[in-house]
């Protein structure tokens, strides 16, 4: 089964895309599931999850959160992550029996080696990175023995599924284990973010 771990919904401040049009271009791209991961909350993915009708197409709620350090992706949580700072997000993480993943660990971070091993996972391919930091990713990955997952980091339809976590149990149990592969293909780096800031300002310009 093929998933896809880092997606952006409209309740992204740099995304348009709605729940319904997630489902329908991932089904469309042969994935299997999303994990829902909006910037500072969970609303995108509660509603995608919600008005998700197909028992064989799996939404996981999750959201990305903004630390001192970088990104944390955290994945399987039930309420939104109040805390900002590492620490506390990893406990906020925990105590909801998540999982919490190193989000593109070099396109942002300060010294992952420093935080690496108080998460569960490391996103090693994020088809928003360059491909050199995406290498750079496995390789700690693999030097602090730590399981990898992929996404696309989508913010626009036709972005999905460019990364895919592949598992061949369930998704949440493959990823405790360890037992995923991943695989992908990076977008232009430039023209993605481009248009996501794009995006940040027409909807700032619309509020």
């Amino acid at each position: 089964m093929k998933f896809d771990l880092h997606v952006h919904s409209k309740y992204s401040y740099d995304s348009n895309l709605s729940p319904e049009k997630i489902i329908k271009f991932a089904k469309k791209k042969g994935l299997n599931g999303v994990a829902i991961t909006d910037h500072n909350t969970i609303l995108g993915g509660i509603e995608t999850s919600r008005i998700n009708k197909d028992k064989d197409f799996h939404v996981i709620v999750g959201e990305e959160i903004k630390t001192e350090y970088g990104d944390i992706v955290a994945l399987f949580i039930r309420e939104e992550i109040t805390a900002r700072n590492f620490e506390d997000v990893v406990d906020e993480i925990k105590n909801q029996e998540g999982l919490s993943v190193l989000a593109h660990p070099f396109r942002h971070f300060k010294s992952p080696e420093k935080i690496i091993n108080k998460l569960d996972l490391v996103e090693g391919f994020n088809a928003r990175s360059k491909a050199e930091d995406n290498l750079k990713a496995i390789e700690i990955a693999k030097r602090y023995n730590k399981a990898l997952c992929a996404g696309s980091d989508a913010h626009f339809s036709f972005e999905l599924g460019m990364g895919r976590t592949i598992a061949n149990e369930e998704i949440e149990e493959a990823l405790r284990n360890g037992d995923c592969e991943i695989e992908g293909k990076e977008s232009n780096y430039y023209f993605v973010h481009g248009l996501s800031v794009s995006m940040e300002k027409i909807k700032g310009w619309l509020k």
